[in-house]
């Protein structure tokens, strides 16, 4: 992960206006070589100017301690090189100077200017210096020597200072580009985690709900006919023997096939889960409820006519009607409808024990209907008398799958007194 330049800003902690300590350390180094440079051509120029060499050192030493603040006021500090151009003093604070200048987000007119007006004045000193020396040599080297002499040395201590400056200014802001890049990116890329974590998180939501729904359908219509099944053999075990032991046949049948059920479910689980030491319930899950689409191993409406028989095995009065063409649908609108029905059924049993119950299944053009509503039970105590507990969660699980198809569900008591529930699903 990169490091934010606010960041960086903060662990540098320089004092005043230097960001890095090692910077404040360098410039005072500068500022006291360019302050001894100073005070030492003070000397020539307090004789030549005619005042007392003390003063001279003195001004010297305290224009050359200027280049001090070259990194605040780099304006400041080529201003005052300029101005000292004429004393022939100065020579490394103009160089730095111009070289900050440079280096610095001043605009390019401003740069541009001071640049041209130190190369003026470095020229017209040098011109004047160079033809001093060869009038009192007595050189005879020609006119065109001392222009020479004076364009070179004046573009020699101006032009390699100010590339210089433009180059690391220009380096300067294209790294500060790619930090405040790289910073930016940083960011998209935590966002992007977050987003990517909210939506693990609301997937893996979503499938311990779709297994939650899928454990319950599978088991609870199995354990709710046992435990019907289970009380009738009570009542009747000492009565009528011959139907004790068909009613024990009937439990013991009911809790294989729940076994069976059951035991394909978390076989499907364990095996997508195997060789992955992930704990991420979403991709196992996914991968459990479309084997169980695909490969066929979920309920079709073939055994609609199997499950209606048990529940009439199980003392419920029930009748089936089917109308229109018979005819295959997608898996998992056929796993659908037979659920919806099933869960139904097993509601009857758990709050309507007795109840006269008709199921309605009803193949349309573009839809699957179905329908299953019972009348009240014959008597106020039936229902509890085989002591079912409910979750509450058959009626919201079936209006989960009949939703996720895109279809209509709807559920209810009539006005008779008894329940319906009702869901339509698109065909396609």
């Amino acid at each position: 992960m990169t490091t934010t330049g606010e960041e960086t800003g903060t662990a540098r902690g320089g004092p005043w206006w230097w960001g890095r300590r090692r910077s404040a350390v360098f410039d005072w180094f500068l500022a006291a070589v360019s302050a001894l440079e100073c005070a030492a051509e003070g000397i020539p120029f307090a004789r030549d100017a005619g005042i007392p060499a003390g003063v001279g050192v003195v001004f010297g030493f305290l224009t050359g301690s200027v280049l001090l603040v070259r990194r605040k006021y780099p304006i400041a500090v080529v201003l005052v090189s300029i101005a000292i151009t004429p004393a022939q003093m100065g020579f490394l604070m103009g160089i730095v100077g111009l070289y900050t200048l440079a280096a610095s987000e001043l605009p390019r007119r401003i740069i541009g200017s001071l640049a041209a007006m130190q190369l003026v004045g470095a020229l017209i000193v040098t011109f004047v210096q160079v033809r001093r020396d060869v009038v009192q040599d007595d050189l005879t080297l020609g006119d065109w020597f001392v222009p020479f002499a004076s364009i070179t040395i004046s573009l020699g201590l101006t032009a390699p200072p100010l590339l210089l400056g433009l180059y690391v200014g220009a380096r300067r802001r294209l790294m500060e580009s790619l930090r405040e890049r790289a910073d930016s990116l940083e960011r998209e890329l935590q966002l992007l985690a977050e987003r990517a974590e909210e939506r693990a998180e609301w997937a893996r939501n979503e499938e311990r709900t779709r297994i939650a729904r899928e454990m319950h359908d599978v088991v609870a219509h199995r354990v709710s006919l046992m435990v019907v099944h289970a009380a009738a053999l009570q009542a009747v075990a000492r009565k009528d023997p011959e139907k004790a032991v068909k009613n024990a046949a009937l439990v013991g049948d009911m809790g294989r096939q729940a076994l069976t059920e059951l035991r394909e479910m978390l076989g499907v689980l364990r095996s997508s889960g195997e060789g992955e030491r992930r704990p991420v319930v979403a991709a196992v899950a996914a991968v459990a409820v479309a084997r169980v689409v695909e490969e066929g191993e979920g309920p079709c409406l073939e055994e609609l006519e199997e499950l209606v028989g048990q529940s009439a095995a199980a003392g419920m009065v029930v009748e089936l009607s089917v109308e229109g063409d018979v005819r295959a649908y997608p898996p998992e609108i056929e796993q659908t409808a037979f659920r919806v029905v099933q869960e139904a059924l097993t509601n009857v049993h758990k709050h309507a024990a007795g109840a006269k119950t008709r199921v309605r299944l009803a193949h349309r053009v573009a839809e699957i209907a179905m329908q299953v509503e019972n009348e009240p039970p014959p008597e106020a105590g039936s229902a509890s008398s085989a002591r079912l507990p409910s979750g509450g969660n058959g009626l919201v699980g079936m209006k989960e799958r009949v939703v996720g198809l895109g279809g209509v569900f709807v559920s209810g008591p009539t006005e008779a007194g008894g329940f319906r529930v009702s869901a339509v699903i698109p065909a396609a």
